[in-house]
C-alpha cells in the first residue's frame, strides 16, 4: 500500500486481554472498523497505543496483525519511539519487515537533547529504511521542540521525509512551516481539539485520538471542514469538543479507552504504570462521555 499522508488517521489504542497480553483478534477488528468508517490509515503504537510498554517483539506482531487486517486498503504507519537511537533504528527496520508503509518518528524518550542531537536521532531513523517518514513534534509531551526552521532543514536533506505531525497546540506553526517550504511536506495535526482551526490554515490530515471510539463523527468533522461546510462542521465540533479535550490531558489513554468501552468497541484495560480510572476521576469522565452519547444525534 502506497503511503499517502492525508485524511483521518487514528493513533490507534492497543487492546489487551485480561492478562495484559495483546488481543490480536480485537486489534484486527478495531482497525478494520475504523477503516470501514473512512479512516485513511492506521498509526501505531504511539503514546496512545502505549508503545512504551510494548517489547520489540510485540511491536512486530502488532504491526503484522494490522497490516494483515487493513494493509491492502490503507497504509499502516509504525510509530517509532525509543530511549536510544539504536533502538529506534531497530524498530524502523522491523516495521519495514512487518509490512508497514510509513514511519512516525518521535524524539527519544526521557533525554531532551539540543537540535544537533535531535537531528542526529531523527536522521538515523529516516536513513534506516526507504519508508516514507513523518516527524512527530510534540514539545508539550516530550520537551523537545522541532522548530519550523529545523523541519525545513530536514526536508532539504531527506527525500523520504514527507510529513509532520504538528502537536505544539499552536496553529501558527502550520503557517510558519508552509511559509518556509510551501507544500514540500504534508502537515497533519495531532491535537484533537484543534483540528478545525488547523485545517483552516493548511493542515491536510489528522492523527486522531477519539476516532478510536467515534470514527464516523471524526471523519465527518474532517470532511465537512475541508469541504467548507462551516455551519455543519461547527455544530458537530461543538458537540464533539468535550470528548476531543479528553485527548489533551495526562490520562488521555485511560480516557479514550473508557470512551471505547462506552460504545462497546474495546475495554478500559491499560498496562502499568497506567491504571484504570477510579472514584471521582472515573465518575467525571463517565459523565462527559455519557452526556455526549445522550446528545449524539445533534
Amino acid at each position: 500500500m502506497a503511503m499517502k499522508w492525508h485524511g483521518v488517521m487514528p493513533a490507534m489504542t492497543t487492546a489487551f486481554h485480561e492478562d495484559l497480553s495483546l488481543d490480536h483478534e480485537f486489534i484486527a477488528r478495531h482497525a478494520a472498523w475504523m477503516v470501514d468508517h473512512g479512516c485513511t490509515g492506521i498509526v501505531t503504537p504511539g503514546s496512545l497505543g502505549e508503545g512504551n510498554t510494548l517489547t520489540l517483539e510485540e511491536r512486530g506482531a502488532l504491526w503484522a496483525t494490522i497490516v494483515k487486517a487493513v494493509g491492502a486498503r490503507v497504509p499502516v504507519v509504525a510509530a517509532i519511539s525509543a530511549l536510544s537511537t539504536a533502538e529506534a533504528v531497530a524498530q524502523a527496520r522491523l516495521a519495514e519487515k512487518s509490512g508497514c508503509a510509513g514511519l512516525m518518528v518521535l524524539p527519544p524518550y526521557v533525554y531532551k537533547g539540543d537540535w544537533r542531537e535531535m537531528k542526529y536521532h531523527v536522521a538515523e531513523t529516516f536513513k534506516a529504511t526507504p519508508l516514507s517518514c513523518m516527524l512527530y513534534n510534540n514539545p508539550v509531551a516530550y520537551g523537545t521542540d522541532f522548530l519550523p526552521e529545523h523541519i525545513a532543514e530536514l526536508a532539504a536533506e531527506f527525500s523520504n521525509f514527507h510529513a509532520v505531525k504538528e502537536s505544539s497546540t499552536d496553529t501558527r506553526r502550520v503557517t510558519a512551516i508552509r511559509a518556509l517550504i510551501a507544500d514540500r511536506l504534508a502537515i497533519l495535526v495531532g491535537v484533537d481539539d484543534g483540528i478545525v482551526e488547523a485545517l483552516h490554515v493548511g493542515a491536510i490530515g489528522w492523527i486522531a485520538g477519539l476516532v478510536n471510539a467515534f470514527p464516523q463523527e471524526s471523519v465527518e468533522l474532517f470532511n465537512l471542514t475541508v469541504q467548507g461546510e462551516h455551519e455543519k462542521a461547527m455544530r458537530l465540533y461543538n458537540w464533539f469538543l468535550p470528548l476531543l479535550r479528553l485527548d489533551t490531558v495526562p490520562k488521555f489513554v485511560q480516557l479514550i479507552k473508557l470512551a471505547q468501552a462506552a460504545v462497546n468497541m474495546g475495554s478500559a484495560r491499560v498496562r502499568p504504570p497506567r491504571l484504570e480510572l477510579v472514584g471521582a476521576e472515573l465518575a467525571e469522565a463517565q459523565a462527559v462521555i455519557q452526556h455526549a452519547l445522550l446528545h449524539r444525534s445533534a
